[in-house]
C-alpha cells in the first residue's frame, strides 16, 4: 500500500525550509539533537548481536540526520537514504555522508533483494497503514533491521491532548512492546536485542528557552528516568522509545 497523497503533501510541508533563520536553526538544532540517540540505539543494538554493516539503508531518513551521526562515528561504510518527500530527499542528498538517497512510495524500496547488510526504520511505522509489510519490504533488502517507534500504549499518551498532538504528526498507532514483537513475527523477523529509553536531558531541555523551563523539563526527566527503573511500570505509565534489532 503507497501512502496516501494527503500524509505526502504532509510530509513535503514538515520538510519545507523554514523562511525564517532562527526557525531553520532550530529546526536542524532538533534534528541533530534526535539524530545522536537514534544513533546511539542502532551502535547498541549492533554492538549487542555481533553486527558490523558496511552497508546501510536508512528508510524514512527525513534530513540524513541519524547517517550523518553514524558517519560521523565511522559507523558503516555507505550510507543510502529512502523518503517519500521530495522536500527531505533534497535535503538528505547535501549530506557527505549519504551515499545516495532516493524517492520511494512508501510501500515498495527500489533496491535489490538483500542489497543492504542493514536497514535503519526509525519512527516510521507508526506513520504507515501497514506496519508489517513495510517492516518485511525493509527485510527483503537487509538481513537485519534496527526499528525504532514510540511505545504510546500507555496512561500518559492516551490523554486527549496527547491523542490530539499524535494525530496532529500522523500517528496512526499506539504501539505496545507485545505489539511490535508481533509486528516483527508478521514480518517474518525475529527480535535478537532491543532497548527502551525515555531519552536524555538534552531532549527534555531542547525546546526551554527561560530558566524556569529548564528546570521543569529536567524535573521531568528524571521522574521519567526514576519510573523507568521499572520497565514494566514505566510503559504502563509514560511514552518512551524503544529500539530493536530484527532478523530473519
Amino acid at each position: 500500500m503507497t501512502q496516501s497523497p494527503e500524509l505526502k503533501a504532509r510530509y513535503e510541508e514538515w520538510y519545507r525550509t523554514p523562511d525564517d533563520p532562527a526557525q531553520r536553526d532550530l529546526y536542524s538544532g532538533w534534528q541533530r539533537v534526535s539524530a545522536v540517540s537514534k544513533a546511539d540505539h542502532v551502535v547498541r543494538l549492533c554492538g549487542e548481536a555481533g553486527l558490523r554493516p558496511r552497508t546501510i539503508a536508512d528508510v524514512g531518513c527525513g534530513d540524513g540526520s541519524v547517517m550523518a551521526e553514524l558517519a560521523a562515528r565511522g559507523f558503516g561504510e555507505a550510507r543510502h537514504g529512502f523518503e517519500i518527500s521530495q522536500a527531505a530527499v533534497a535535503i538528505a542528498r547535501r549530506s557527505t555522508a549519504m551515499s545516495a538517497v532516493s524517492v520511494f512510495d512508501g510501500a515498495r524500496l527500489p533496491a535489490r533483494d538483500q542489497e543492504f547488510d542493514l536497514v535503519v526504520i526509525a519512527h516510521v511505522l507508526e506513520h504507515v497503514p501497514d506496519p508489517a509489510a513495510l517492516l518485511a519490504e525493509c527485510a527483503r533488502v537487509a538481513p537485519a533491521v534496527v526499528l525504532e517507534v514510540p511505545l504510546e500504549a500507555n496512561l500518559s499518551a492516551a490523554r486527549a491532548k496527547k491523542r490530539a498532538h499524535a494525530e496532529e504528526i500522523g500517528h496512526l498507532h499506539r504501539f505496545s512492546r507485545a505489539q511490535v514483537l508481533d509486528i516483527a513475527a508478521h514480518a517474518g523477523l525475529r527480535v535478537v536485542a532491543d532497548l527502551m529509553d525515555p531519552l536524555g536531558l538534552d531532549v527534555h531541555t531542547f525546546f526551554a528557552r527561560t530558566c524556569a523551563r529548564r528546570l521543569a523539563g529536567a524535573g521531568k526527566w528524571l521522574v521519567r528516568r526514576a519510573v523507568m527503573a521499572v520497565p514494566p511500570v514505566g510503559q504502563r505509565l509514560i511514552t518512551v522509545n524503544y529500539a530493536a534489532l530484527a532478523r530473519k
